[in-house]
This record gives structure tokens, sequence and C-alpha cells, in this order.
């Protein structure tokens, strides 16, 4: 099903048009409503008993696989891409209202426990979530002279799937990322409840994860920022933890630095020391960190624009107690170059991009986690300590936990977890939607 589908499958619907949940489901007798006598919700679609508990249970995706039956407006041929749409099960009994995608494989993301809510009520319901966003963040992460950036809106986990906004001192990165989301009346709604309440002085930008803009079939954002006070700013310093970085909101990853790291940066330089090696370093998070503590660090990463920035951040912070190394290189053969020549770390901090973007590529995924953790295990002098992250949701936690202990075993190495650690609170995880813990830092001793 993509941008035309068909409306009703074979077996699924009577002549006009009416879902009647099939046989197996009891047909016209069973009780509830059927989807095409449910036009006063507005567009509909029926999701299989799997998905429909899955919802029921707290989840708030339904994949495309799992999608019956669409049901468009009386007097329409279609549901149109971003529409909100009520969600039913077999029985056509509603279980919500949910933004819709003819292009990603998450074809229905709930944003209502009530069926068949408008767009107007739809941005009225944002704006409230957006403002509560922003009052928790006030409570978890406060702004003050160490620490001025943090994560303000994290999608489901704030009631605003594909919705994404993180602050790095005076700038605010916005992210809209369904269908549903990259429009310009929830644009507008949730640029001026980010100014109301941060007041005038931010500017907010816009920026597409290009990735997702590509699956989602998104057009690019305008140019020039949602919001500005007097001449607009692409670029800031921020701090966290008492460090200085560099912001552009023109480049970088994603929305330009990973917060979530956040504490886990602060909690790997109490157990650092000695020589400290950051893989995939990206723009010198964790390298910098270790620099307050450690007497060398080396920082790794195969893009030369990163480690560039990452030069410009070890600038910012002159009291740093060592100086980092910088190096351009994938981070495998690096590895593999440094354990082959013999060379010996006390910190080894492992920090790879996700290495299974799909489910079909965890088990690939697995084997570079293993093979990364079992050359760093065998690096590290004893009594050395090894940070070890995953950012993959595909690969849970205990699965990432499994390949660190095959690693240890496979190295001959005693290795004591010291602490298991996740995002930074202002990521927060949703307990029935497992996809929002993707975050993994596990801190090891290696005996």
């Amino acid at each position: 099903m993509g941008g035309s589908f068909e409306v009703c499958r074979t077996g699924l619907c009577d002549h006009r048009g009416m879902w009647t949940g099939g046989p197996e489901r009891g047909g016209a007798e069973r009780n509830g409503p059927r989807v095409g006598e449910a036009q006063a919700f507005g567009p509909a679609a029926a999701i299989t008993r799997r998905a429909a508990d899955r919802l029921r249970a707290g989840h708030l995706w339904v994949y495309r696989s799992d999608v019956e039956v669409f049901v468009p407006f009386t007097g329409s041929t279609g549901i149109a891409p971003g529409s909100l749409v009520t969600v039913m099960d077999g029985r056509g009994m509603p279980l919500g209202t949910a933004i819709y995608s003819d292009a990603s494989q998450i074809a229905l993301r709930v944003v209502s426990a009530k069926p068949g809510i408008t767009r107007a009520e739809y941005l009225a319901e944002a704006r409230v979530r957006v403002l509560a966003a922003l009052d928790l963040r006030a409570e978890l992460a406060p702004e003050s002279a160490t620490e001025n950036a943090c994560r303000l809106i994290f999608s489901e986990a704030d009631g605003l799937p594909g919705v994404v906004a993180d602050r790095y001192n005076d700038l605010v990165v916005l992210q809209l990322l369904t269908q549903g989301t990259a429009q310009d009346d929830l644009r507008a709604t949730v640029g001026e409840a980010l100014v109301e309440r941060l007041g005038g002085e931010v500017t907010v930008w816009e920026r597409p994860d290009a990735r997702i803009r590509e699956l989602e079939r998104l057009s690019a954002p305008g140019a020039g920022p949602l919001h500005a006070s007097g001449e607009p700013k692409a670029s800031t310093i921020f701090t966290i933890n008492g460090l200085k970085f560099n912001f552009d909101a023109g480049s970088g990853q994603k929305t330009g630095a990973f917060l979530d790291q956040r504490l886990n940066y602060a909690a790997a330089a109490r157990y650092a020391h000695g020589v400290g090696l950051d893989i995939c370093t990206y723009q010198g998070g964790f390298a910098l960190h270790m620099a307050q503590v450690c007497e060398r660090v080396t920082g790794v990463d195969a893009s030369r624009g990163a480690l560039e920035v990452g030069e410009r951040n070890s600038a910012l912070n002159p009291e740093l107690k060592a100086e980092v190394d910088w190096i351009e290189a994938d981070a495998f053969e690096l590895l593999r170059e440094f354990d082959a020549s013999g060379q010996r770390f006390d910190t080894i901090v492992l920090d790879p991009p996700a290495f299974a973007k799909t489910k079909r590529a965890a088990e690939g995924a697995m084997r570079g986690y293993k093979e990364m953790n079992l050359r760093a295990m065998k690096m590290l002098r004893p009594g050395g300590t090894l940070v070890t992250c995953s950012c993959s949701h595909h690969v849970p936690l205990v699965e990432f936990m499994e390949v660190v202990t095959a690693a240890a075993s496979d190295a001959g190495r005693r290795v004591q977890l010291l602490e298991t650690r996740g995002a930074a609170p202002d990521h927060p995880a949703v307990l029935t939607l497992a996809e929002t813990s993707y975050l993994k830092c596990l801190i090891c001793r290696v005996g």
C-alpha cells in the first residue's frame, strides 16, 4: 500500500465498501460498528488483532503490514498522506486517532486515544503537549552556567509523534519527521509555543533528518529560521557538564550533537584514567570529558568535518588536563591496526552509530558490536575502563549485554559491569514503547 491503494481487500468488505471483519471475525453478525458505518469518525483503518492488542497494551505504532483495510471519508477516493485516521480493531471498535504515512513502514502513529479528532483538535492538543514537555525539561535539565543544552521535545515520549526539538544555548533545532507533522499548521503551532515559553531571545531552526525525509518523502523546509529575534543566528556555543562546545545549525548529524549521552559523558570521566581512546568520537563528546582526567586522549572518527569541530571544541576548553589527538579513520580498520601493533590503553570508549537501522540488520550489527568490543578488551591494560554503547533500538539491552559478554569470553578477560546507563532524563522512555529505550551504555572494568 503506497500513495494509491485498494480501499478494501477481497473478502473483507461488502459491495458498498463496508468493513465486515471477514468470516473469522463474525462478519456482519458481530457486535460493534462497522468501519464503513463509522464515517462520523472520518477516514479509518482497520488493523490486525496482533496490532490492536499492541495498541491496547500501550504501544503507539501500527506497521503497514498490520493494516487490513483503509476506508476513506465519504465522498473521497483515498486517504491523503499526513491525514488523521481513526484506528479500529477487526470488530470495528475504535482504538484512537493516528497520523497516517503512505511512505513509512510505520503507517500509523497514535496521537490520541479519542477517535475521529479533527486537525484543529490535534493542533490544540499539540500545543498543550509542547508546553508540558518544556515544563518537564525545566525540572529535569534546568538551565545554568554549566548546563544550557538539552532535548526539549522527544516525539512519542512527550505525546508528540514525529516532533523532536533540541536546545543549544540560544538556538533551538526542530525536526518534523512525518507526513502528518511536517505541515505548516503544526510547524507554526510548535514554533510559537517554543518561543512563548523560552522567550524571544531564542532562534528556532527547522532541520530535517535527511534519511527520514527520504523515507517519508518530505520536501525540504523553507530557508531561514522559523523564528528569530533581531538578526538570525545559526551558530552558538553551548555548555554541558561545564565544558563548552560549538554548535552550527547547518552542519553535523541529526540535530547537531548527541545530547542523549550528556550524563554518560560525565560518568565516563569519573572512571577514565591513564591513556584514553574514543572510537567514533564525532565532535569529541567523550574525548573532551576524558581529557579532564586522562594523561593522553585519542579521538577517532571517519568524518574529517566532525573532527575539525572536535578540534575547535578542544580549543574552547584550555583548562583540560590532556590534549586530544584526532585521527580520521575507519573504526574497525584502526582497531585491527592498533591491536596488531600491540598498542595498549587504560580507557576505551566505543560509541558507534546505529549498526542496525532495521530489524533485518540486527544480526550483522551483533557481529560488529562483538568485533569492536573484543578488540577493545584485548587492547585494555589490566584494570582498564571500557565504556561501550549502542544506539540501535533494534538491539535490546539484554542482547547487547550478551554480545559484550561473548566478547569478554573470547578475549579471555574478566569483565566487571560497573554501571548500566541509558539516555539522559531529558530523553524519557515510554515503558510501553520499547523503541524509545534505544540507548545503552555499559561501563565496565576489564581485569
